[in-house]
């Protein structure tokens, strides 16, 4: 039983995977969970990697020693690499390429270069897509590539075309059509989803790009739907947080921001969770209590807080302190950690919870390196979702209970209705131009945000 209380799925021939731009894990938490598994985990940041020796090696086909073996690679160099080799794959062998290309080339918040960015990995991506012909693709980025549609929808036609070269069933997109159009045509392959639809308390809208081989959805008995809801799935940071949060104010339950038996008129670490629990509990019946976007940010920045400042005020809101990311409860330091005026900051470990990561998924070095994981991640909760609903397709006997606990959209609904051209308003941004496929070079953020 995962940590979800879903059981992981068995199949008596097992869905494989290769997992690039891996990140701390979140995807490949999620599609193992869905019942995959993985081959091989690609990624370059040594802290990343760090996490996922520490957790892997009690997967299928995977040992202790085949863990540790786990080094730093750049996804550019995956093909022709010794792991490529030692995987001993045929062209169309391999079930699911999955993978969190960088997402600052896309981010609303950063420049938006996107194929201009050097940290665009997706023409990587499609040429492993092209080497080893899987029979499913699976790529996860921010919003940011899918709106508002009118940026970035030329690069969005060009993999999408790229992707049909390569043997993959996508749309066919009048690309003379309002980009609002051409976004609504490409739905049933590329989609929003939001994490707090799938038992996440966080806001976190994903772009999820999900493409199969055309011979394989031929002769499937059914196409491929994508999950709308977990059923029943809705989380609060409350709700979520409120072991966590009880534990870490235990130790200090009867004493002060000192750590000292507390005096009269002292405030001690029960209050301290009793206010944050009030405030938690009374933003949720306000319709409020749901995390906002945790940000990992980049290795060239300062240290680890929550986000920015009307982030913050949604925190505030819900009884956290988001200035900062407490000390794990080991070295808590009870006046920074816990004895706030606007109430405790988080731990790693309480913003991975609010990330949909299991508590037994350990992140590994310092304390910033392991928020920026955490930050970073793509929530294993919604990676479980598409990865369900993909299985669906590639073993259609085990549907039923693959999709049982979601609400699922009709194929119908996927491929959206047109939106009428004189309901449309121009915007004052250009298009970007698709950049033809290079090797690009330069210090890569962490894949999985």
């Amino acid at each position: 039983m995962r940590a979800s209380g879903r059981k992981r799925p068995q199949f008596a021939s097992p869905l494989t995977s290769i997992e690039i731009c891996a990140g701390a894990g979140g995807q490949a938490v999620g599609l193992h969970d869905a019942g995959f598994d993985h081959l091989a985990l690609v990624e370059w940041d040594r802290h990343a990697v760090q996490t996922l020796r520490a957790n892997v090696g009690g997967w299928p086909g995977w040992t202790r020693k085949k863990a540790q073996s786990l080094e730093p690679m750049d996804v550019r160099e995956f093909l022709g690499s010794e792991v490529h080799a030692s995987l001993g794959l045929n062209e169309g062998d391999l079930d699911l390429l999955a993978g969190g290309v960088p997402c600052p080339p896309f981010s609303l918040a950063g420049k938006q270069l996107g194929p201009d960015d050097e940290r665009d990995l997706f023409p990587d991506a499609l040429r492993i897509v092209r080497a080893l012909k899987p029979k499913a693709v699976m790529i996860e980025n921010v919003r940011g590539i899918l709106e508002p549609p009118e940026v970035f929808i030329e690069y969005r036609n060009y993999i999408l075309g790229k992707l049909r070269d390569a043997g993959y069933s996508v749309p066919e997109v009048d690309e003379s059509s309002l980009p609002a159009n051409q976004d609504l045509a490409m739905r049933g392959v590329w989609r929003r989803l939001d994490a707090s639809d799938f038992g996440v308390p966080q806001l976190r809208p994903r772009a999820i790009l999900v493409a199969f081989r055309e011979d394989i959805l031929a002769g499937s008995d059914f196409d491929f739907a994508w999950p709308k809801l977990l059923k029943g799935g809705g989380a609060t940071v409350a709700e979520k947080l409120e072991r966590t949060m009880r534990e870490r104010c235990k130790e200090f339950w009867d004493k002060n921001q000192w750590g000292h038996p507390a005096r009269p008129g002292d405030r001690t670490g029960g209050d301290v969770y009793e206010d944050w629990l009030e405030a938690a509990e009374k933003a949720a019946a306000a319709g409020k209590g749901v995390a906002p976007t945790l940000v990992g940010g980049s290795r060239k920045h300062g240290g680890a807080d929550l986000g920015p400042t009307r982030a913050k005020r949604a925190w505030a809101a819900m009884g956290v302190d988001a200035m900062g990311v407490a000390n794990d409860p080991e070295e808590c330091d009870p006046e920074r950690d816990l004895f706030r005026e606007a109430g405790p900051m988080l731990t790693v470990e309480q913003a991975a919870i609010i990330q949909g990561f299991p508590r037994n998924w350990k992140f590994q070095g310092k304390k910033t390196a392991r928020y920026r994981q955490v930050g970073n991640a793509f929530p294993p909760p919604v990676a479980e979702a598409v990865g369900r609903a993909i299985a669906a397709v590639l073993r259609p006997e085990h549907r039923g209970e693959l999709l049982k606990e979601y609400e699922m959209e009709s194929a119908e609904a996927a491929s959206g209705e047109a939106v009428p051209e004189q309901m449309e308003f121009p915007v004052s941004v250009a298009p970007r131009i698709p950049a033809t496929p290079k090797d690009n070079i330069g210090d890569l953020v962490s894949a999985g945000v």
